[in-house]
Protein backbone atom coordinates (compact mmCIF):
# COMPACT_ATOMS: atom_id res chain seq x y z
CA UNK A 1 0.00 0.00 0.00
CA UNK A 2 3.00 2.57 0.41
CA UNK A 3 4.31 1.47 -3.00
CA UNK A 4 1.07 2.29 -4.58
CA UNK A 5 0.75 5.50 -2.75
CA UNK A 6 4.29 6.82 -3.68
CA UNK A 7 4.03 5.62 -7.04
CA UNK A 8 0.94 7.59 -7.17
CA UNK A 9 2.16 10.49 -5.67
CA UNK A 10 5.64 10.58 -8.13
CA UNK A 11 2.47 10.01 -10.98
CA UNK A 12 0.42 13.38 -9.49
CA UNK A 13 4.06 15.15 -9.71
CA UNK A 14 4.59 13.97 -12.93
CA UNK A 15 1.10 14.83 -14.08
CA UNK A 16 1.55 18.35 -12.64
CA UNK A 17 4.69 18.73 -14.65
CA UNK A 18 2.83 17.38 -17.49
CA UNK A 19 0.33 20.41 -17.79
CA UNK A 20 3.25 22.77 -16.53
CA UNK A 21 5.01 22.91 -19.72
CA UNK A 22 1.48 22.21 -22.03
CA UNK A 23 0.80 25.53 -19.98
CA UNK A 24 4.03 26.93 -21.23
CA UNK A 25 4.09 25.62 -24.81
CA UNK A 26 0.35 27.45 -25.51
CA UNK A 27 1.89 30.32 -24.25
CA UNK A 28 4.87 30.70 -26.78
CA UNK A 29 2.16 29.69 -29.16
CA UNK A 30 0.33 32.63 -28.04
CA UNK A 31 3.53 34.64 -28.35
CA UNK A 32 3.76 33.21 -31.67
CA UNK A 33 0.35 34.86 -32.71
CA UNK A 34 1.20 38.30 -31.08
CA UNK A 35 4.61 38.39 -33.35
CA UNK A 36 2.40 37.61 -36.30
CA UNK A 37 -0.50 40.05 -35.51
CA UNK A 38 2.28 42.86 -35.07
CA UNK A 39 3.88 42.01 -38.33
CA UNK A 40 0.70 42.21 -40.12
CA UNK A 41 0.73 45.67 -38.04
CA UNK A 42 3.72 46.92 -39.68
CA UNK A 43 2.54 45.58 -42.91
CA UNK A 44 -0.80 47.67 -42.89
CA UNK A 45 1.21 50.88 -41.87
CA UNK A 46 3.47 50.37 -45.27
CA UNK A 47 0.59 50.34 -46.96
CA UNK A 48 -0.25 54.24 -45.55
CA UNK A 49 2.95 55.35 -47.08
CA UNK A 50 4.07 56.32 -50.09
CA UNK A 51 5.74 53.87 -52.48
CA UNK A 52 9.39 55.41 -52.28
CA UNK A 53 8.75 55.77 -48.55
CA UNK A 54 7.21 52.22 -48.50
CA UNK A 55 9.74 50.70 -50.12
CA UNK A 56 12.84 52.01 -48.14
CA UNK A 57 11.07 51.76 -45.09
CA UNK A 58 10.05 48.45 -45.66
CA UNK A 59 13.89 47.32 -46.43
CA UNK A 60 14.63 48.15 -43.18
CA UNK A 61 12.28 47.79 -40.90
CA UNK A 62 11.43 44.10 -42.57
CA UNK A 63 15.12 43.33 -42.24
CA UNK A 64 14.95 44.30 -38.83
CA UNK A 65 11.61 42.67 -38.32
CA UNK A 66 12.99 39.50 -39.82
CA UNK A 67 15.81 38.99 -38.22
CA UNK A 68 13.81 39.86 -34.78
CA UNK A 69 10.92 37.39 -36.18
CA UNK A 70 13.40 34.76 -37.36
CA UNK A 71 14.76 34.49 -33.77
CA UNK A 72 12.03 34.58 -32.10
CA UNK A 73 10.76 31.89 -33.87
CA UNK A 74 13.85 29.47 -34.04
CA UNK A 75 13.85 30.27 -30.24
CA UNK A 76 10.70 29.29 -30.03
CA UNK A 77 10.50 26.37 -32.27
CA UNK A 78 14.01 24.85 -30.29
CA UNK A 79 11.76 25.77 -26.88
CA UNK A 80 8.58 23.70 -28.57
CA UNK A 81 11.25 20.83 -29.62
CA UNK A 82 12.33 20.34 -25.68
CA UNK A 83 9.21 20.62 -24.21
CA UNK A 84 7.25 18.16 -26.78
CA UNK A 85 10.25 16.24 -26.10
CA UNK A 86 10.10 16.33 -22.18
CA UNK A 87 6.65 15.87 -22.79
CA UNK A 88 7.03 12.64 -24.01
CA UNK A 89 9.20 11.48 -21.60
CA UNK A 90 6.68 13.00 -18.69
CA UNK A 91 4.16 10.89 -20.68
CA UNK A 92 6.25 7.72 -21.09
CA UNK A 93 7.30 7.95 -17.86
CA UNK A 94 3.16 8.47 -16.22
CA UNK A 95 2.55 4.97 -18.08
CA UNK A 96 5.79 3.33 -16.31
CA UNK A 97 4.61 4.26 -13.05
CA UNK A 98 1.09 3.03 -14.50
CA UNK A 99 2.09 0.23 -15.00
CA UNK A 100 3.95 -0.22 -12.07
CA UNK A 101 0.75 0.36 -9.42
CA UNK A 102 -1.19 -2.37 -11.85
CA UNK A 103 1.88 -4.50 -10.96
CA UNK A 104 2.37 -3.93 -7.08
CA UNK A 105 -2.00 -4.09 -6.78
CA UNK A 106 -1.80 -7.49 -8.75
CA UNK A 107 1.08 -8.69 -5.95
CA UNK A 108 -0.68 -7.62 -2.79
CA UNK A 109 -3.57 -9.43 -4.17
CA UNK A 110 -1.88 -12.46 -4.60
CA UNK A 111 -0.06 -12.17 -1.31
CA UNK A 112 -3.73 -12.37 0.62
CA UNK A 113 -4.87 -15.32 -1.25
CA UNK A 114 -1.65 -17.00 -0.58
CA UNK A 115 -2.26 -15.42 3.06
CA UNK A 116 -5.81 -17.11 2.83
CA UNK A 117 -4.60 -19.99 1.91
CA UNK A 118 -2.32 -20.69 4.40
CA UNK A 119 -4.99 -19.66 6.98
CA UNK A 120 -7.01 -22.45 5.75
CA UNK A 121 -4.00 -24.97 5.51
CA UNK A 122 -3.11 -23.44 9.31
CA UNK A 123 -6.73 -24.17 10.15
CA UNK A 124 -7.51 -27.88 8.82
CA UNK A 125 -4.18 -28.45 10.55
CA UNK A 126 -5.05 -27.11 13.99
CA UNK A 127 -8.19 -29.82 13.36
CA UNK A 128 -6.57 -32.54 12.47
CA UNK A 129 -4.41 -32.24 15.24
CA UNK A 130 -7.54 -31.85 17.52
CA UNK A 131 -8.95 -35.15 15.93
CA UNK A 132 -5.78 -36.77 16.49
CA UNK A 133 -5.56 -35.57 20.36
CA UNK A 134 -8.89 -36.72 20.80
CA UNK A 135 -7.90 -40.53 19.26
CA UNK A 136 -5.51 -40.51 20.86
CA UNK A 137 -6.54 -39.83 24.50
CA UNK A 138 -9.10 -42.56 23.84
CA UNK A 139 -6.64 -45.21 22.46
CA UNK A 140 -4.89 -44.08 25.71
CA UNK A 141 -7.87 -44.50 27.64
CA UNK A 142 -8.48 -47.90 26.18
CA UNK A 143 -4.60 -49.10 26.69
CA UNK A 144 -4.88 -48.29 30.38
CA UNK A 145 -7.86 -50.22 31.05
CA UNK A 146 -6.94 -53.17 29.04
CA UNK A 147 -3.68 -53.07 31.05
CA UNK A 148 -5.22 -52.93 34.06
CA UNK A 149 -7.37 -55.80 33.13
CA UNK A 150 -3.87 -58.11 32.13
CA UNK A 151 -2.35 -56.98 35.96
CA UNK A 152 -6.01 -57.84 37.67
CA UNK A 153 -5.98 -61.06 36.02
CA UNK A 154 -1.89 -61.73 36.34
CA UNK A 155 -2.06 -61.05 40.01
CA UNK A 156 -5.61 -62.83 40.92
CA UNK A 157 -3.74 -66.21 39.86
CA UNK A 158 -3.20 -68.26 42.76
CA UNK A 159 0.67 -67.91 43.81
CA UNK A 160 1.50 -64.89 42.47
CA UNK A 161 2.30 -62.67 45.03
CA UNK A 162 0.40 -58.70 44.52
CA UNK A 163 2.37 -55.91 43.34
CA UNK A 164 4.22 -53.65 45.74
CA UNK A 165 3.31 -50.25 44.46
CA UNK A 166 2.84 -48.90 40.88
CA UNK A 167 4.20 -51.87 38.17
CA UNK A 168 5.97 -51.42 34.84
CA UNK A 169 5.47 -53.21 31.48
CA UNK A 170 8.03 -55.51 32.12
CA UNK A 171 6.89 -56.56 35.56
CA UNK A 172 3.63 -57.47 34.28
CA UNK A 173 4.99 -59.10 31.32
CA UNK A 174 7.54 -61.03 33.46
CA UNK A 175 4.75 -62.26 35.61
CA UNK A 176 2.58 -63.44 32.74
CA UNK A 177 5.57 -65.10 31.72
CA UNK A 178 6.27 -67.03 35.06
CA UNK A 179 2.13 -68.14 34.61
CA UNK A 180 2.54 -68.88 31.51
CA UNK A 181 5.63 -71.20 32.16
CA UNK A 182 3.98 -73.18 35.23
CA UNK A 183 0.87 -73.85 32.91
CA UNK A 184 2.87 -75.22 30.22
CA UNK A 185 5.11 -77.42 32.82
CA UNK A 186 1.55 -78.20 34.61
CA UNK A 187 0.00 -79.49 31.13
CA UNK A 188 3.36 -81.54 29.89
CA UNK A 189 2.95 -83.34 33.88
CA UNK A 190 -0.33 -84.31 33.67
CA UNK A 191 0.51 -85.73 29.94
CA UNK A 192 3.25 -87.37 31.11
CA UNK A 193 0.92 -89.25 34.30
CA UNK A 194 -1.67 -89.96 31.78
CA UNK A 195 0.71 -92.15 29.38
CA UNK A 196 2.29 -93.62 32.64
Amino acid sequence: TGAISSLQRQMEIQESELRRIRSEKELLQKQLREREVQLQAVSDKFCSLTEEQRQEEAVVMMEEENQNLQQVVTEQEFQLAEQNKLISELQGTISQLQAEVVTTRLHLLEQKQAQKETQSQFEALQHTELQTRVALELISSKFERYRNKIIQATFSVEGIQDPQGELTDDEVLEAMQKIFNERTEFQQMLKNKSSR
